[in-house]
């Protein structure tokens, strides 16, 4: 069962709108701006959990950044790998 909705007026600048409601698809453009809006909270959540970290732990360097960008970058490496391994 999906979450019950609501009808809500927004206003945005109309080459936003068209734009979206040209990406939006079969799924309408509704789907596609709650889409949007839940990233952003997604998004505004997990600037909060970095806020609070750096607060308690100093901030994070772009050395680190860069060391964990780039152990995903070798773990989706071997994820690939890997998958094109088991369907040989």
């Amino acid at each position: 069962m999906s979450e019950p909705t609501g009808k809500y007026s927004i206003t945005m600048p109309r080459d936003i709108a068209e734009a979206a409601k040209a990406r939006s698809g079969p799924s309408g453009l509704s789907a596609y701006v709650a889409a949007a809006v839940a990233r952003q909270i997604e998004r505004d959540n997990l600037n909060e959990i970095i806020q609070v970290a750096e607060a308690e732990h100093g901030p994070i360097s772009d050395e680190e950044i860069q060391s964990v960008r780039d152990q995903l970058h070798h773990a989706r490496n071997q994820q690939q790998a890997q998958g094109g391994a088991d369907a040989a």
